[in-house]
């Protein structure tokens, strides 16, 4: 008798309703109470969210769930990076630099009291943190073959700089400030130069 329980958790299954249930509570905030910032804050909070859903797809999903008889036996430390830079994988780096960049733009137009390098740096850490942390728990409860890479953190967070970098030189741009502006949830452009 076989006492494995294994079966794979896809994104769609849990990222799809969370999806909906944001959605129709934002349309319902932004519509139907006195709190409409209109349609630029609306896509700037709703573009935001399925920037986050996309990076749990890449970094959680799917959950190969694997107990049993079967459980991948390897020690969680055994299947973690602890040491930095000597170990890059320069494509995985890259990739992860990448995914981090949009996030460093949005954190102007969500929060304007985010204004330095390394208020954008502690963000990005802190989501790479959790998202690393997860893939941990993840590992170790339910047997998944996620790993936990500290060049992951390093990547993420300067991904999340570069962003934020970025978004404040385009910031400059006299025409780009009347853009951001309607995009801002707050009631001025919250990007200093």
């Amino acid at each position: 008798m076989n006492d494995s329980i294994i079966f794979t958790i896809n994104s769609s299954s849990i990222l799809l309703p969370l999806f909906f249930i944001f959605l129709i509570y934002l349309l319902v905030s932004t519509f139907f109470k006195r709190n409409y910032y209109g349609m630029g804050q609306f896509t700037l909070v709703l573009s935001f969210a399925i920037y986050l859903l996309s990076m749990l797809h890449l970094v959680i999903f799917p959950i190969e769930v694997n107990l049993g008889e079967y459980r991948n036996l390897t020690p969680w430390y055994k299947a973690a990076n602890f040491i930095p830079i000597l170990t890059i994988d320069v494509k995985t780096f890259v990739l992860n630099v990448i995914m981090l960049v949009p996030f460093g733009m949005y954190l102007p137009f969500l929060n304007r009291k985010i204004q330095s390098i390394k208020q954008a740096a502690r963000l990005g850490f802190y989501v790479s943190l959790s998202f690393e942390l997860t893939q941990l728990v993840i590992r170790i409860l339910l047997g998944s073959g996620r790993s936990t890479d500290i060049n992951d953190l390093i990547a993420n967070t300067l991904g999340a700089v570069i962003g934020f970098l970025l978004i404040r030189k385009v910031s400059k741009i006299s025409l780009a400030q009347s853009v951001f502006h309607k995009f801002s949830l707050e009631k001025r452009a919250g990007i200093n130069r």
